[in-house]
């Protein structure tokens, strides 16, 4: 009815209006015009005049005071009745929370979540001895340790993950220390089950080659065990690849003569055959032992203990050299620090790569 009444107050006027929303969206409303014309729907529509859908929020210039009253009046009605319709709603109306109510479906397959979740072994009770030495480690350093056991799908794994060391070789943090191996073959161990060659200046170098589990995690036993064996083999390095290690694996990096380089696996291997070997991608990476000093920091102001730990520089194994070397705090591209650490999960709230000392809570 408002609609009729702008109508009315607009006929005659000489400056046409492009219509914005609906069926004749882009087209010009002529108010001099006579007659209906008929919408893409089949509605008829006055050629002179909006329907009721089409009348803009704000009037163009030129418009008389007549019509800009007119719509004035619109717009206050059309608001009006919009809130009786949502109180009516609102008082009359049945209501739920449709969010965090999920119900079964079991016609439905969830193939995947929002999020993925990368889980280590399940824990374990460890035996330990008089002098507080697990009895793993005296076992593996005895070579009593007994591997796994190795099914045709183990295999199969082993064999996948040997082709794309072979055509990626080992990298670290600079390229030029990226280990390439001139040759790699199966070996009959125990624990290591390859040996590749590499070149150290210009002398030929073997390494004996740890694989872990496809699921799971590589102990300190499994690292002692294999070294011990790499060393009675006389391999020059022992190179472990695993996708997890746990935490007493950090603390361990050689056995005797014999260094032991931890290097972790792309989770990209877990695709098997369907990721081709062709080189590319850092699919194996040795990351380097931090330099560390940790010292008394005193205490906050809320009375909780403090320490500093001052980072010198990080560990790498020099190929060409076959030597483990120490660099500076100018070979860290970047170090992370979780200052909530719950000895579960590691998590970094801000990484940094500028400050080379940092305080926490003890």
């Amino acid at each position: 009815m408002r609609a009729l009444r702008l109508n009315s107050a607009l006929k005659g006027h000489r400056q046409p209006f492009k219509v914005e929303t609906g069926g004749r969206a882009g087209a010009k409303i002529d108010f001099t015009a006579r007659g209906d014309v008929t919408l893409p729907s089949g509605e008829a529509a006055p050629a002179n005049g909006f329907m009721e859908w089409e009348i803009p929020r704000e009037a163009p210039a030129g418009w008389p005071a007549a019509a800009l009253a007119a719509l004035a009046r619109f717009w206050e009605a059309r608001i009006a009745r919009q809130k009786e319709i949502d109180a009516s709603i609102a008082a009359r109306a049945e209501f739920e929370f449709l969010y965090d109510k999920p119900y079964a479906d079991n016609n439905r397959v969830r193939v995947a979540g929002p999020f993925t979740v990368e889980s280590l072994s399940p824990h374990r009770t460890l035996a330990v001895d008089w002098d507080d030495e697990l009895f793993d480690i005296l076992e593996a350093s005895r070579g009593q340790r007994e591997p796994a056991g190795r099914g045709e799908v183990a295999t199969d794994f082993a064999h996948m993950i040997l082709e794309n060391l072979r055509a990626a070789g080992v990298q670290q943090a600079h390229k030029e220390d990226r280990i390439s191996f001139t040759s790699l073959e199966g070996w009959p161990g125990r624990f290591v089950c390859a040996v590749g060659t590499y070149t150290e200046g210009e002398t030929q170098r073997r390494a004996g080659i740890l694989i872990g589990p496809e699921y799971g995690t590589v102990s300190r036993p499994d690292l002692v065990a294999a070294a011990r064996e790499a060393g009675d083999a006389g391999f020059d390095v022992l190179i472990a690849c695993a996708f997890n290690y746990d935490a007493h694996s950090a603390e361990f990096d050689k056995l005797g003569r014999v260094p032991v380089l931890k290097a972790r696996m792309n989770p990209d291997l877990h695709m098997g055959g369907d990721l081709k070997p062709n080189g590319s991608g850092n699919l194996f990476v040795i990351f380097g032992e931090p330099d560390i000093k940790i010292e008394d920091a005193g205490k906050d102001a809320e009375g909780n203990a403090l320490i500093r730990v001052q980072v010198f520089g990080v560990d790498v194994f020099k190929p060409q050299s076959g030597e483990v070397v120490s660099e500076g705090t100018d070979g860290i591209a970047l170090w992370m620090l979780d200052t909530d650490y719950n000895e579960e999960s590691f998590f970094v709230p801000t990484p940094t790569s500028s400050a080379r000392t940092i305080r926490t809570r003890r």
